[in-house]
């Protein structure tokens, strides 16, 4: 790795609600304690990301949607708001981000609007952190074009596991066809509840299934209702609560993912 080229990674699966985006701020929190300069981009139109660092976005304020479409005048430092909590950044997403599929869909090399418009800022982070949304859509297309690590939260519940296989085959897809670079860089399991044997079984399948067993992390972020309860305040639980089990979780996830460069 380049000593100025910082860490790109996607947070990502095609299925909801298995814990991407409070993955992305609360890693994100933790990475800035370990002093690390993070930008998180908010890619889902439903911009709770945003909402879970506390940021409200004022009216002129550009947002993901400004800086991928077509007639902008806006660039990505434009964009760029400071959150309250040192080294960590966010580009905020907004719900116009939704429109910006049926925009783009018959210009040339548009799922390589977001890496061509945060191509001069890419190396004032250590990390760059991208928030997508639940659904393969051009922008998720446009996260994975740009994106070197795809990092891989899976609930630890059936529908979940299974949903993986079809994530992992669209990234070789990509991989085939737009971005030769990107890589699985590690599978996490979230929401796991030792008591209940449904969690227990499909963390079993995780550790032994030979697609993704080298690629689990070691941490697993525990159901946690202060992790909950932080993003409803808009603040990542590392900051919030730091001795909750949310906070603990991340913060393993963080020295972990800092180990695996």
């Amino acid at each position: 790795m380049h000593a100025n080229q910082g860490r790109i990674i996607a947070v990502a699966n095609e299925k909801g609600g298995v814990g991407k985006t409070v993955t992305v701020i609360n890693l994100g929190g933790a990475l800035a304690m370990e002093q690390k300069k993070v930008l998180i981009v908010d890619m889902d139109p439903q911009a709770n990301a945003t909402k879970g660092l506390g940021v409200e976005v004022e009216e002129n304020k550009p947002t993901t949607y400004d800086i991928i479409s077509n007639d902008t005048p806006h660039t990505a430092a434009d964009a760029i708001v400071h959150t309250p909590w040192e080294g960590l950044d966010l580009i905020p997403s907004s719900v116009d981000l939704s429109g910006a599929e049926i925009e783009l869909v018959d210009e040339q090399g548009r799922e390589n609007r977001l890496k061509e418009a945060l191509a001069d800022i890419k190396g004032a982070y250590d990390f760059i952190l991208l928030d997508t949304p639940p659904s393969l859509s051009l922008m998720t297309v446009n996260v994975l074009a740009f994106a070197i690590e795809v990092l891989v939260p899976c609930q630890t519940h059936p529908y979940a596991f299974e949903a993986l296989d079809e994530l992992f085959d669209t990234i070789d897809m990509v991989r085939a066809e737009i971005n030769p670079d990107i890589h699985v860089s590690g599978v996490l399991a979230t929401f796991y509840d030792k008591r209940t044997r449904i969690s227990r079984m499909i963390l079993d399948k995780l550790k032994s299934d030979e697609r993704y067993k080298d690629l689990l992390f070691d941490t697993v972020i525990r159901t946690n209702t202060t992790i909950a309860e932080s993003a409803g305040v808009g603040r990542p639980v590392v900051f919030y609560r730091k001795s909750s089990y949310g906070a603990g979780d991340y913060k393993n996830l963080a020295r972990e993912l800092l180990a695996r460069s």
